[in-house]
């Protein structure tokens, strides 16, 4: 329909063929919190985001997981040095856990090598991340963060439409042109009636060594612009900090002292 908003749950035309129910996790798996971390731009920092939120959460004592939805860019498994094969027991997936107890389910754990592309298009895309969600055996967990893609295409309306999500957190820089790309993932929940939890401003500033000074490396933040136009609440400001690129290429994410991360 041309005045389709993908919004099946206040749709009235029951018999639309794109219609998309919600699906179900595993037989045995619970999730309280399902959290989307997302922004309609790529290389902004999603990944770090979805890693430094779970193990906060980790770290406070929660039941904690990870599904990569980044199906052709996955990265979460190089970050928590998760390795080894996906394997699957009664019929359902067995995800990898961190050494700190974070379960992970990424495609780039079904790879023999990790340089080898994904060249699927958007329809397998989709379906991988809905059996990612609906045939893994998590168990028990308090929260589980989905590391979107970029974009507002068929990862996101799957995961939107699909999945019984309970929010998403905004990612974005302080670039200006940034900041207007991550306002058409907003206006994307807002139009598909999924709750936005608020912002977090990666690459916010670089921290002088020896002064302390916060550097406006690309510039004037906008992100409390965006916070107040959206009335959203600012969750952290992550700084351009080369330590914590080499926790990330070390596979030593955990070990991270301070997450940033205020949620």
């Amino acid at each position: 329909m041309s005045d389709c908003n993908h919004n099946c749950s206040n749709c009235s035309q029951k018999d639309c063929g794109s219609r998309i129910t919600k699906i179900d996790t595993a037989k045995g798996t619970i999730i309280k919190n399902t959290i989307g971390i997302v922004s309609a731009k790529g290389g902004v920092g999603k990944s770090l985001v979805t890693s430094l939120c779970a193990i906060k959460k980790n770290k406070e004592g929660y039941k904690v997981g990870i599904l990569d939805a980044d199906i052709t860019g996955p990265s979460i498994p190089k970050a928590f040095n998760t390795k080894g094969p996906l394997y699957a027991e009664n019929n359902l997936i067995t995800p990898l856990e961190s050494k700190k107890g974070i379960k992970i389910v990424s495609a780039s754990s079904l790879l023999d090598d990790n340089s080898e592309p994904i060249l699927w298009r958007g329809p397998l895309i989709a379906n991988m991340v809905k059996q990612f969600y609906s045939e893994v055996n998590y168990g028990d967990l308090d929260y589980l963060f989905i590391d979107m893609p970029p974009g507002t295409g068929d990862v996101s309306l799957t995961v939107f439409q699909s999945i019984n999500i309970d929010g998403i957190i905004i990612v974005t820089t302080p670039q200006d042109l940034v900041s207007e790309i991550v306002s058409k993932a907003i206006e994307m929940a807002n139009k598909m009636n999924v709750k936005v939890l608020g912002i977090i401003e990666n690459m916010s500033y670089l921290e002088c060594p020896d002064c302390k000074k916060h550097i406006d490396v690309f510039g004037k933040s906008h992100v409390d612009m965006l916070s107040k136009k959206y009335n959203l609440p600012i969750l952290g400001r992550i700084p351009i900090n080369p330590s914590i690129t080499e926790l990330v290429d070390s596979g030593n994410i955990e070990d991270i002292k301070d997450t940033y991360i205020n949620y």
